[in-house]
């Protein structure tokens, strides 16, 4: 009686454009890795620190001193409102620090995470989406901040607060698409590890943190006040203020800026993904 052992082989398939086919599938499949990353990261930035989370309040809590001393005392523009000074520059500054924040670490991720880019396979959106969870963890803490000093000024928000969450993920999809674009120019140019520092430098005064948007139409005209709107972070900040002080929302420059969103979002994954095979060769 002879024994007969049945082999069993497995047959590879090689299919092009499988990959492309199921990127989006891979993302999904690789959920993993992005915990694994954004926990990492989270680690990082806290751990590797003397007074750890701290940070999360120490930075917004002197940007706001200065900014009122600055506009509002030095600038005369806390006159004339029944908002506290500080709470309209803090409704301001949490979505302003944390697309600061997001696109600088989204726009270095690449950069920083050679090694695992140059070994294995994954979807390399993984990584810039993974970075900006930090940045999140950091306007929680805010937040926070901002709910102890309206304690302090007696301030009770508006009903609308409840919907700061949409706003938040319109300053998480301008910020992704920002650093999509400048992460995967940063891979062969690496000058653009110098402009978004500038950028951000720049932006704070260009961007209606320290005042209110509603400066623009009062000093200049609406149609200023529209245009000024170009800055999709305009509309973010008037959606915070609006949903924290009540601060009428100005529409037309609000959806301008919803479209300067979208058209970013969507001019950085399409860059991102077109560039993308050419990471690994490039880094």
């Amino acid at each position: 009686m002879t024994e007969q052992s049945n082999t069993v082989q497995a047959e590879l398939i090689i299919e092009p454009g499988r990959t492309e086919k199921n990127y989006w599938n891979d993302l999904w499949r690789f959920r993993e890795l992005f915990i694994i990353l954004s926990w990492k990261d989270i680690k990082v930035r806290y751990k590797q620190t003397v007074i750890g989370a701290a940070w999360g309040v120490i930075r917004p809590l002197l940007t706001m001193v200065i900014f009122t001393f600055v506009f509002g005392r030095l600038g005369n523009l806390d006159k004339g409102s029944t908002i506290p000074y500080p709470i309209l520059v803090f409704a301001g500054l949490l979505p302003w620090q944390f697309f600061a924040s997001a696109l600088s670490d989204s726009s270095n991720s690449l950069v920083t995470n050679t090694n695992l880019i140059t070994k294995v396979y994954f979807p390399r959106l993984i990584i810039p989406a993974s970075s900006i969870i930090v940045s999140l963890v950091d306007l929680g803490i805010s937040f926070l901040l901002l709910v102890v000093v309206m304690f302090i000024f007696k301030f009770v928000p508006p009903i609308q607060i409840l919907l700061l969450p949409l706003f938040t993920i319109m300053a998480f999809l301008i910020s992704f698409g920002a650093g999509l674009y400048i992460t995967a120019l940063n891979v062969k140019y690496r000058d653009f590890r110098y402009v978004v520092p500038f950028i951000v430098q720049l932006g704070i005064y260009v961007t209606p943190v320290g005042y209110s948007s509603a400066i623009i139409a009062q000093k200049y005209s609406e149609k200023i006040r529209f245009w000024f709107s170009l800055n999709p972070m305009v509309g973010v900040i008037d959606g915070f203020r609006w949903c924290i002080t009540g601060e009428p929302i100005y529409m037309p420059g609000f959806l301008l800026s919803s479209v300067v969103i979208l058209l970013f979002l969507w001019l950085g994954i399409t860059y991102f993904r077109s560039t993308e095979k050419s990471f690994a060769d490039n880094i």
